[in-house]
C-alpha cells in the first residue's frame, strides 16, 4: 500500500459516562467537541476524529509487552518528543492513571520510542509515543 497524503482517522470506543469523557479529553488532552448526542461525543484528538459511544460492556483483555500488561484494545498518537514529554509532566501533575509510566522502549535499538499509556474515565487504554526519529516508526530491527 502506497500512502499519498497522511489523512485524519476516525476510531470509535466505549465509555461509560458523556460529561465525565467529556471533561477528560477537554481538560487532559485540549480536545475540541464536535457533534454529540446523549449516547456518543466527538473529540479533535490531535487532527483525528474519535468518538465515545457509551456502552457498558467491560474489556479487560490484556498482552504482555516488555514485560509490562498492555490493554490489547487501545489507541494514541505519535507526538514530536518535546510535547511527549510536557505531555509526560502535565499527565504526572494531573495524578492520571498510568497503565504504564512513561518510560523508553529500545534504547539505543531501532525503533527506540518514549511510551506511556493512560486510561480514561472509562477504562480505555491510551498510549502516547514519540520515536527517536519518524523513520523509525515502521522501520523493521
Amino acid at each position: 500500500m502506497s500512502v499519498h497524503s497522511l489523512r485524519p482517522f476516525h476510531l470509535a470506543f466505549t465509555v461509560n459516562n458523556i460529561e465525565e469523557t467529556r471533561d477528560f479529553y477537554v481538560q487532559m488532552f485540549g480536545c475540541e467537541v464536535g457533534r454529540s448526542s446523549d449516547t456518543w461525543i466527538d473529540f479533535n484528538f490531535y487532527g483525528h476524529q474519535v468518538v465515545g459511544h457509551v456502552s457498558h460492556e467491560p474489556e479487560a483483555a490484556r498482552s504482555d509487552v516488555d514485560g509490562k500488561q498492555v490493554p490489547v484494545r487501545h489507541f494514541g498518537i505519535i507526538l514530536e518528543r518535546d510535547d511527549w514529554d510536557a505531555l509526560a509532566t502535565k499527565l504526572k501533575v494531573e495524578n492520571a492513571n498510568f497503565i504504564i509510566e512513561p518510560y523508553v522502549r529500545f534504547e539505543g535499538l531501532t525503533g527506540e520510542q518514549a511510551t506511556m499509556f493512560i486510561t480514561d474515565p472509562s477504562g480505555n487504554g491510551i498510549e502516547f509515543k514519540a520515536f527517536k526519529s519518524d523513520h523509525m516508526i515502521f522501520e523493521v530491527a
